[in-house]
Protein backbone atom coordinates (compact mmCIF):
# COMPACT_ATOMS: atom_id res chain seq x y z
CA UNK A 1 0.00 0.00 0.00
CA UNK A 2 1.41 3.24 -0.78
CA UNK A 3 0.62 6.79 1.21
CA UNK A 4 -0.78 9.74 -0.97
CA UNK A 5 2.52 12.04 -1.26
CA UNK A 6 1.61 14.50 1.34
CA UNK A 7 1.53 11.93 4.55
CA UNK A 8 5.12 12.41 5.31
CA UNK A 9 5.19 16.14 4.43
CA UNK A 10 1.92 15.96 6.69
CA UNK A 11 3.70 14.46 9.61
CA UNK A 12 6.76 16.31 9.21
CA UNK A 13 4.98 19.59 9.39
CA UNK A 14 2.72 18.10 12.41
CA UNK A 15 5.68 17.18 14.20
CA UNK A 16 7.54 20.57 13.67
CA UNK A 17 4.20 22.61 14.59
CA UNK A 18 3.66 20.37 17.59
CA UNK A 19 7.00 21.03 18.77
CA UNK A 20 7.39 24.80 18.45
CA UNK A 21 4.10 25.18 19.66
CA UNK A 22 4.98 22.70 22.67
CA UNK A 23 8.30 23.77 23.77
CA UNK A 24 8.16 27.36 23.19
CA UNK A 25 4.27 28.30 24.27
CA UNK A 26 4.98 31.55 24.82
CA UNK A 27 6.65 32.07 21.76
CA UNK A 28 4.76 30.33 19.20
CA UNK A 29 1.39 29.95 18.91
CA UNK A 30 -1.31 28.62 16.59
CA UNK A 31 -4.57 30.30 15.34
CA UNK A 32 -7.83 28.89 13.21
CA UNK A 33 -8.92 31.40 10.30
CA UNK A 34 -12.94 31.90 10.46
CA UNK A 35 -13.38 34.46 7.86
CA UNK A 36 -12.71 35.60 4.24
CA UNK A 37 -11.15 38.79 4.70
CA UNK A 38 -7.57 37.51 3.80
CA UNK A 39 -8.28 35.95 1.15
CA UNK A 40 -6.68 34.75 -0.97
CA UNK A 41 -3.28 34.77 0.95
CA UNK A 42 -5.73 32.51 3.94
CA UNK A 43 -8.72 30.58 3.26
CA UNK A 44 -11.22 29.64 6.06
CA UNK A 45 -10.17 27.04 8.05
CA UNK A 46 -6.55 27.76 7.52
CA UNK A 47 -4.75 27.54 10.33
CA UNK A 48 -1.20 29.12 11.02
CA UNK A 49 1.49 29.84 13.18
CA UNK A 50 2.52 32.92 14.74
CA UNK A 51 5.86 34.51 16.33
CA UNK A 52 5.02 36.07 19.23
CA UNK A 53 8.51 37.49 19.79
CA UNK A 54 9.08 38.83 16.31
CA UNK A 55 8.29 42.67 17.08
CA UNK A 56 10.44 42.69 20.40
CA UNK A 57 13.56 43.36 18.38
CA UNK A 58 12.67 44.77 15.18
CA UNK A 59 9.57 46.74 13.95
CA UNK A 60 6.61 45.21 11.78
CA UNK A 61 7.46 46.12 8.34
CA UNK A 62 5.21 46.69 5.26
CA UNK A 63 3.29 43.28 3.94
CA UNK A 64 3.88 41.35 7.03
CA UNK A 65 0.85 39.17 7.93
CA UNK A 66 -0.20 39.98 11.45
CA UNK A 67 -2.19 39.00 14.91
CA UNK A 68 -3.44 41.45 17.29
CA UNK A 69 -5.56 42.49 19.52
CA UNK A 70 -8.71 44.40 18.70
CA UNK A 71 -8.00 48.39 19.62
CA UNK A 72 -10.68 50.00 21.46
CA UNK A 73 -12.29 51.97 18.49
CA UNK A 74 -12.70 49.09 17.21
CA UNK A 75 -14.75 47.47 20.54
CA UNK A 76 -16.85 50.52 20.53
CA UNK A 77 -18.02 50.20 17.26
CA UNK A 78 -18.99 46.69 17.83
CA UNK A 79 -20.17 46.90 21.33
CA UNK A 80 -23.28 44.95 21.30
CA UNK A 81 -23.94 43.94 17.65
CA UNK A 82 -20.65 41.49 17.45
CA UNK A 83 -18.63 38.79 20.44
CA UNK A 84 -15.62 41.00 20.02
CA UNK A 85 -13.70 41.46 23.58
CA UNK A 86 -10.54 41.77 24.32
CA UNK A 87 -9.38 38.39 23.88
CA UNK A 88 -10.30 38.03 20.31
CA UNK A 89 -7.52 38.69 17.78
CA UNK A 90 -7.65 39.53 14.07
CA UNK A 91 -5.10 39.03 11.06
CA UNK A 92 -4.73 40.96 8.43
CA UNK A 93 -1.70 42.68 6.60
CA UNK A 94 0.10 45.49 7.06
CA UNK A 95 -0.38 48.33 5.17
CA UNK A 96 0.98 51.65 6.54
CA UNK A 97 3.66 52.25 8.90
CA UNK A 98 4.10 55.19 11.83
CA UNK A 99 4.45 58.79 10.10
CA UNK A 100 3.53 57.32 6.87
CA UNK A 101 -0.30 59.08 5.16
CA UNK A 102 -2.08 55.70 3.47
CA UNK A 103 -5.31 57.13 1.85
CA UNK A 104 -7.46 54.36 -0.97
CA UNK A 105 -8.79 55.72 -4.13
CA UNK A 106 -9.54 54.64 -7.68
CA UNK A 107 -8.82 51.06 -6.80
CA UNK A 108 -5.59 51.49 -5.33
CA UNK A 109 -3.42 51.82 -1.77
CA UNK A 110 -1.33 54.75 -1.59
CA UNK A 111 1.65 55.51 0.70
CA UNK A 112 2.90 59.26 0.75
CA UNK A 113 0.63 59.31 -2.48
CA UNK A 114 2.85 56.87 -4.38
CA UNK A 115 1.01 53.38 -5.50
CA UNK A 116 1.50 50.53 -3.67
CA UNK A 117 2.06 47.20 -5.65
CA UNK A 118 -0.05 44.85 -4.16
CA UNK A 119 -0.02 41.19 -5.94
CA UNK A 120 -1.68 39.40 -3.12
CA UNK A 121 -5.33 41.37 -3.58
CA UNK A 122 -8.33 39.27 -4.14
CA UNK A 123 -9.35 42.43 -5.80
CA UNK A 124 -8.75 45.93 -6.16
CA UNK A 125 -10.19 48.31 -3.24
CA UNK A 126 -13.78 49.31 -4.59
CA UNK A 127 -13.95 52.79 -1.89
CA UNK A 128 -12.50 55.61 -0.91
CA UNK A 129 -10.23 56.01 2.33
CA UNK A 130 -8.63 58.69 4.00
CA UNK A 131 -5.71 60.33 3.45
CA UNK A 132 -4.88 59.22 6.99
CA UNK A 133 -1.84 60.15 8.47
CA UNK A 134 -0.43 57.29 10.59
CA UNK A 135 0.92 58.19 14.70
CA UNK A 136 3.56 56.99 16.22
CA UNK A 137 3.88 53.58 17.38
CA UNK A 138 0.75 52.33 15.27
CA UNK A 139 0.20 50.98 11.64
CA UNK A 140 -2.82 50.66 8.81
CA UNK A 141 -3.94 47.18 8.64
CA UNK A 142 -6.02 45.75 5.78
CA UNK A 143 -7.45 42.48 4.67
CA UNK A 144 -6.24 41.19 1.48
CA UNK A 145 -9.88 40.67 0.84
CA UNK A 146 -10.48 44.50 0.98
CA UNK A 147 -14.11 44.79 -0.16
CA UNK A 148 -14.96 42.29 2.08
CA UNK A 149 -12.66 43.23 5.25
CA UNK A 150 -13.41 44.74 8.59
CA UNK A 151 -10.16 46.51 8.86
CA UNK A 152 -8.55 49.54 9.10
CA UNK A 153 -10.43 51.80 6.87
CA UNK A 154 -13.41 51.15 9.08
CA UNK A 155 -12.28 51.40 12.60
CA UNK A 156 -8.66 53.30 12.15
CA UNK A 157 -5.06 52.27 13.32
CA UNK A 158 -4.03 49.18 15.18
CA UNK A 159 -1.38 50.43 18.23
CA UNK A 160 1.92 48.55 18.07
CA UNK A 161 1.40 47.53 21.92
CA UNK A 162 -1.35 45.30 20.47
CA UNK A 163 0.29 43.57 17.96
CA UNK A 164 0.79 40.17 19.36
CA UNK A 165 3.04 38.43 16.32
CA UNK A 166 3.47 38.02 13.20
CA UNK A 167 2.51 34.70 11.33
CA UNK A 168 5.27 32.57 10.01
CA UNK A 169 3.38 29.64 8.19
CA UNK A 170 0.23 28.21 7.04
CA UNK A 171 0.34 24.55 8.22
CA UNK A 172 -3.34 23.12 7.23
CA UNK A 173 -4.36 22.19 4.93
CA UNK A 174 -1.00 20.61 4.04
CA UNK A 175 -1.51 21.14 0.64
CA UNK A 176 -1.18 24.88 1.30
CA UNK A 177 1.88 24.77 3.60
CA UNK A 178 4.09 27.28 3.61
CA UNK A 179 5.33 30.75 4.85
CA UNK A 180 3.73 33.54 4.74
Amino acid sequence: MTLPLFRPRLLLLATLTGCLTACSPARFRSYYIPSESMQPTLQVHDRILTDRNSYQLQSPQRGDVVIFLPPQALIQMVHGALPIDTKTVFVKRVIGLPGEVVEVKQGNVYINRQPLAETYLLESPNYNWGPVQVPAESFVVLGDNRNNAFDSHYWGVVPRSYLIGKVLWRYWPPTRFGAL
